[in-house]
């Protein structure tokens, strides 16, 4: 499979919220190793947490209110990148509720 995903963090650096952005992309890293070709951090200021993945924003904390769990940005940026791809116990979970 060729790795053509790329997924991008920007996070604000005056909150202190560049933990949270590594944390979430050494996530993302590892459900999806075989299909991200890249994760790139982008630190910036005034507040901003957004996430982009091929492109696309999937994540906003202004606009989506507040982060995102980790399942729920998983199978965000599944459905860009890997919209067939399987997450296991995380799509069962999402049908049970």
């Amino acid at each position: 499979m060729e790795r053509t995903g790329k997924v991008s963090i920007t996070y604000c650096t005056q909150c202190n919220w560049g933990l949270r952005a590594t944390w979430m992309a050494s996530e993302l890293l590892s459900t999806f190793a075989l299909e991200l070709d890249e994760v790139a951090l982008v630190p910036r200021t005034g507040g901003i947490f957004t996430i982009h993945a091929d492109g696309h924003r999937i994540w906003d904390r202004k606009t989506d209110g507040g982060f995102p769990e980790i399942t729920e940005l998983k199978r965000r940026v599944r459905d860009v990148i890997a919209p067939d791809r399987q997450l296991g116990h995380i799509d069962r979970v999402a049908q049970d509720s």
